[in-house]
């Protein structure tokens, strides 16, 4: 009889196994059984828990996204009630510790691009897309009319992913404190012309 609470130990076991795994070969070269070995167990229990490679790297970036909500909730609710500070706490979260180690920086761009050919990693990015603009757009809306709003959550989800982007590709430590002042100095520039 397996021992309770082992389930959920297994998993995250393994999903810390996939990320690491994914740092060291990539997304093509990581497989169950790499996997498997990571993590000392048999193979049958990776598939047991996630079915396939694509249950696993779903699994996986589900851990990853959670994170990141976790993230943004954590830094949300201590943020002032402004909308300036709730949206640079929005910003910080997606800078957050979590997503910047190595493992999660190299799983997050082998997802985004597998996300393209694979229909359940392409919802898991929707919905963060979604989230991010949301929580965005309702900060700018406010301090700004709706189509500005709109307009101006567009640019800072923009933003944050090209300076997370560029961080994750520079090959250098990534500077999380100059992304974050660029993007809050865009944050000061719109919530400015609205003032």
């Amino acid at each position: 009889m397996p021992k309770v609470g082992m389930r959920e130990v297994r998993r995250a076991q393994l999903i810390d196994a996939t990320l690491h795994t994914i740092d060291e070969a990539g997304l093509s070269g990581t497989t169950l059984a790499l996997v498997a070995q990571r993590a000392n167990i048999s193979t049958g229990i990776v598939s047991h828990y996630f079915g396939d490679k694509n249950g696993l790297i779903e699994a996986t970036m589900r851990h990853v996204l959670r994170d990141l909500w976790a993230a943004t909730a954590r830094r949300r609710a201590a943020a002032k009630p402004d909308p300036r500070s709730r949206l640079r706490a929005v910003v910080a979260a997606n800078f957050d510790v979590s997503q910047i180690s190595a493992p999660v920086m190299k799983t997050w761009l082998a997802f985004w691009s597998q996300s393209m050919h694979e229909p359940s990693l392409k919802r898991l990015q929707h919905v963060n897309t979604r989230r991010l603009y949301s929580n965005l757009c309702a900060e700018f809306g406010k301090a700004m009319p709706r189509a500005a709003a709109r307009r101006s959550a567009s640019g800072l989800a923009a933003m944050i992913d090209g300076l997370w982007l560029r961080g994750a590709l520079s090959g250098e430590p990534f500077d999380t404190k100059a992304a974050i002042r660029l993007a809050n100095d865009y944050i000061d520039l719109l919530l400015a012309q609205h003032a």
